[in-house]
């Protein structure tokens, strides 16, 4: 057995609650009578208590079992605990319920029993329907037409035209729900490489790329599965091109299904919940904090049970922690936010296997910008340095460019000027490479390259003559990106004003917060 089998094989049962454990000895038990047949029980107790596992010291524990024995048993016992784990969630997971009624039928059909076959058919395609599974409903269907055409039932005439036209029907909503899902996943792919759109080039190619394969659809005729992923869609299309108004309808129409379907929370409810994030992070970027709030306040709220699936639980955080870090970033309270620090690092290392390079990079990033707002730029530096070495240099190229601009920021502040000067061709060379050399990393890149200035007047004149030109770009569609990533205006500000970058910030939010949100979201947004 590979090493990576057998390492998998010790996760999966590390993953295991003491419950899914009990439950999988007396599974085990029952369902194995002679010796031989327990040796993988020995061997789930042996991994179960051992902490370094190795096959040299199973084989000198578990006598019975024979070196050229120890492959064929660890593959059994990874079946066994995968076979107890199903059973134990067949009446939790609506869908492992579905599956089971059509592998009965399965049975039913091979035994000849054709009546029974489809009466438990009948009763998984109820669930299914209730589940708005789709796929699972045109399986079924198709099940159904393959018992009738043995002419058994007596119900050919009238039953041929009712399951071909479901037949058809249903085949027409997946393959609309596939388009929509591939549109979605193709998108955020693109997303992952350059992030938001950079200039007019990319929004013309993301434009066509997306209506090209944009099905045309009707509201109102389309299951619940198809608006979904089309929804998802829309939000990764408005999101990647800064419209964050559009992007916010669209999230909230993806959120107001799922209390259109309360019964799709459970068996959606990874898709509900990044459906919740997607829409925090539509109103993060509009600025919305009353409405951002109300919505972060329901995600912390979510209700959790004891049983919830791990990849349900790794996502809940993920996106909490996400979207504290990014209400911390509105009020300004970047000091405040790094209390949270150690809980996201301990979140990391503890699911670093589940979580993707991309998340991972984008939580170090979030975090410099913490410590960089709130004065600490030793440690910005640290977590900056973990995004710039990261070996995927074509994974969120934006978040590595601006990795490197903040790094030299943090240096400057540092007074590390001949770092700075030695570290700025590199980055001209790296945003050169990547294709991100835009008006504001201009502005920045030569204002840094200018330095050092004799005097502090010299120097704040410096920084005016930056500030006025980076928010004129601030206000040219496509020069808005880098201010996504980094708040340099407020840091220029906190030099002119001789304040820090969190007092700046914080003064912001207030008076956003005393003027009200003069954001206006129409009554059809």
């Amino acid at each position: 057995m590979s090493t990576t089998t057998t390492d998998n094989l010790i996760k999966l049962i590390q993953s295991l609650s003491k419950a899914e454990k009990r439950s999988f000895k007396l599974y085990a038990n029952r369902n194995s009578s002679t010796p031989e047949e327990l040796k993988f029980l020995q061997l789930f107790d042996f991994i179960d208590k051992t902490s370094n596992y190795s096959d040299e010291a199973a084989l000198l524990k578990l006598t019975e079992i024979k070196k050229s024995q120890l492959s064929n048993i660890k593959a059994h016992l990874y079946k066994q605990i995968l076979t107890s784990l199903r059973l134990q969630y067949t009446n939790h997971h609506i869908e492992i319920e579905i599956r089971e009624l059509i592998d009965f039928s399965t049975v039913l059909y091979q035994k000849a029993f054709y009546h029974q076959a489809l009466k438990m058919l009948d009763k998984a395609k109820l669930l299914a329907q209730k589940a708005n599974s789709i796929i699972l409903c045109l399986e079924i269907v198709e099940f159904e037409k393959v018992i009738e055409s043995q002419y058994i039932t007596r119900s050919i005439v009238t039953r041929s035209d009712e399951l071909t036209l479901e037949s058809t029907q249903l085949q027409s909503h997946v393959e609309s729900s596939v388009d929509y899902s591939n549109l979605a996943l193709q998108l955020y792919a693109l997303y992952l490489k350059v992030g938001f759109s950079r200039d007019e080039k990319d929004y013309l190619f993301t434009k066509e790329f997306f209506y090209s394969r944009l099905k045309p659809y009707r509201i109102d005729e389309m299951k619940f599965e198809e608006k979904m992923h089309l929804y998802n869609a829309f939000v990764w299309f408005y999101y990647m091109n800064q419209d964050f108004l559009m992007c916010y309808k669209y999230a909230r129409l993806w959120v107001d299904l799922f209390e259109e379907y309360p019964e799709m929370k459970d068996s959606k409810r990874e898709m509900y919940l990044k459906g919740t994030h997607n829409l925090l992070n539509a109103l993060f970027n509009l600025r919305s904090y009353k409405r951002f709030s109300e919505e972060l306040k329901k995600l912390e709220s979510y209700p959790f049970s004891n049983r919830e699936p791990e990849n349900e639980v790794i996502l809940h955080n993920l996106y909490l922690h996400s979207n504290l870090i990014n209400k911390h970033y509105l009020e300004g309270t970047f000091t405040e936010g790094l209390k949270i620090v150690p809980e996201i690092i301990n979140y990391i290392e503890k699911y670093e296997d589940q979580l993707d390079s991309h998340r991972i990079m984008v939580f170090y990033y979030k975090i410099a910008c913490l410590y960089f707002g709130s004065g600490d730029n030793k440690k910005s530096i640290w977590y900056l340095n973990k995004v710039i070495q990261f070996k995927e240099e074509t994974l969120r190229e934006d978040i590595q460019s601006f990795a490197r601009i903040l790094n030299l920021i943090a240096h400057f502040e540092l007074g590390n000027d001949d770092l700075v000067e030695y570290q700025i061709k590199s980055v001209y060379r790296f945003l050169i490479k990547m294709g991100d050399l835009h008006g504001v990393q201009k502005e920045i890149l030569n204002f840094l390259r200018s330095l050092p200035i004799s005097s502090n007047s010299e120097l704040i004149r410096a920084f005016k003559i930056l500030h006025h030109k980076l928010v004129k770009l601030s206000l040219q569609p496509f020069e808005k990106r880098p201010f996504l990533y980094l708040d340099i205006i407020s840091w220029l500000e906190c030099k002119i004003e001789n304040k820090t970058v969190q007092e700046i910030v914080q003064s912001k939010f207030k008076r956003e917060i005393e003027t009200g949100n003069k954001l206006y979201f129409p009554n059809d947004i």
